[in-house]
């Protein structure tokens, strides 16, 4: 069974850095999509990046140039760095799998970064 777990957030001041993690088990995930997206209160979740099996990567527009994606496929991990955070990047970050052209999406658990001003 496919379990996806989140570390690394937290509370930080506005300009600050956080680096969010995926440990991925209970399959081979080299050909995985992994994605990150996140959910603020009272809104919808969104995309916040996406790195394909390919290691090309695809980011929502608040977040490019400040945020990077990356997968090291030997430790099943994909990782978020978020630089230069901002107030309204406060949500909960969830971890997402899914293989290419599959309905089927895994998520973590969530974790929270909270960015205050």
């Amino acid at each position: 069974q496919v379990q996806l777990v989140e570390s690394g957030g937290g509370s930080v001041q506005a300009g600050g850095s956080l680096t969010l993690s995926c440990v991925a088990s209970g399959g081979t995930f080299t050909n995985y999509g992994m994605g990150w997206f996140r959910q603020a209160p009272g809104k919808e979740r969104e995309l916040v990046a996406v790195i394909l099996p390919d290691l090309s990567t695809n980011y929502t527009d608040s977040v490019k140039g400040r945020f990077t994606i990356s997968r090291d496929s030997a430790k099943n991990t994909n990782y978020l760095q978020m630089n230069n955070l901002k107030p309204e990047d406060t949500a909960v970050y969830y971890c997402n799998a899914r293989r290419p052209f599959s309905p089927i999406d895994y998520w973590g658990q969530g974790t929270q970064v909270t960015v205050s001003s």
